[in-house]
């Protein structure tokens, strides 16, 4: 068998894993009674992952560069990211949610690359003289990798979402500024246990009531959570922050070797080409969601929002640039 038809069989294999896996991952939120489901999850993300690779190593072999130079090549190297990032997530969690939401997602990529793509898109060409340099490992792989981690730290944040079903929820431990156990606010109590009372005595006698400011409170909009979902929620909102938190040190890093790549290539840092203002977007959004997190403490449902804002914001500055095929980083483009 030769390397291109072993590629061909390869791209298929990985988008039939995966389209296996995120059934076994839904049916394990369906049917949480069966234990044996997340574990044929875990392990077809694994072959998926290795199947993945394989791809890209034969890729490697045949075309001789690292295979990052189109839009196929690409898409199946974000895919074994996002599986690679999976399975540190899910080891971190141990939750099913994780691959319930990654899965979808990483299928969704290798069926549009391996089904969708046009042939003479999928075919290995040599390389432009501008990608003729060891930057092009160093920058391209590492925005993808980095573009990965915050693609799953996003899809926990939106699993948190619909676990708590946009509920305001009250967290403890989750972020570094946040970390030691605060007092919950009267106006997120999560049962009416939850209420404090004082001991008043009167005439003799004695008792427990509630203070009279607390008459006042309305707990009719805030739901009462079992210790599962709390848990649950804890789990998502706490490791969404934490593949967050690897993917944007890993952007700043591609941001900065693509400066010194375009520097070296075109004469200049920063051009504000399409692809470089989105980039810089990306990282703004993730810098604002850390620095909302570390500092201000955030927890919960307004992280959470934000960075399901900056799932959006990522799959714009990936693929929506190079589709409009506009400015220097545009490669396999359709209009």
């Amino acid at each position: 068998m030769d390397l291109v038809t072993l590629q061909n069989s390869l791209d298929n294999l990985s988008f039939a894993v995966l389209l296996v896996t995120m059934l076994l991952y839904w049916s394990g939120i369906a049917f949480p009674k069966i234990p044996y489901l997340a574990t044929l999850g875990t392990a077809g993300m694994a072959i998926a992952n290795l199947s993945i690779a394989s791809l890209l190593g034969a890729r490697w072999i045949e075309a001789g560069y690292f295979p990052l130079s189109n839009l196929y090549e690409s898409l199946f190297f974000i895919a074994w990211g996002l599986t690679a990032t999976h399975l540190l997530a899910e080891y971190l969690s141990r939750s099913r949610w994780v691959g319930a939401v990654t899965s979808p997602v990483a299928m969704g990529i290798t069926a549009f690359a391996a089904l969708s793509l046009p042939g003479e898109m999928q075919v290995a060409e040599p390389l432009v003289p501008a990608l003729q340099s060891n930057w092009l490992m160093m920058h391209v792989s590492v925005m993808l990798l980095s573009y990965a981690c915050l693609m799953v730290g996003s899809l926990l944040a939106i699993a948190f979402l619909i676990v708590t079903r946009g509920q305001a929820v009250t967290l403890t431990g989750s972020s570094y500024g946040n970390s030691n156990r605060r007092q919950t606010p009267l106006n997120k109590l999560q049962t009416v246990s939850d209420i404090p009372s004082v001991q008043f005595t009167s005439n003799g006698s004695s008792g427990n009531i509630a203070t009279p400011t607390l008459e006042r409170i309305s707990l009719e909009t805030t739901p009462t959570w079992s210790p599962e979902t709390l848990s649950l929620a804890q789990i998502l909102d706490n490791i969404s922050y934490r593949m967050i938190g690897l993917g944007f040190p890993l952007l700043t890093i591609g941001i900065i070797a693509g400066g010194v790549w375009a520097n070296e290539a075109w004469g200049s840092y920063w051009s504000w080409d399409p692809k470089e203002t989105w980039a810089l977007i990306t990282w703004l959004v993730f810098a604002a969601y850390l620095h909302a997190r570390i500092t201000k403490g955030w927890q919960g449902r307004r992280p959470a929002i934000l960075a399901a804002a900056g799932f959006c914001v990522v799959w714009v500055c990936y693929m929506g640039v190079n589709l409009l095929g506009k400015g220097l980083h545009s490669y396999g483009w359709f209009f």
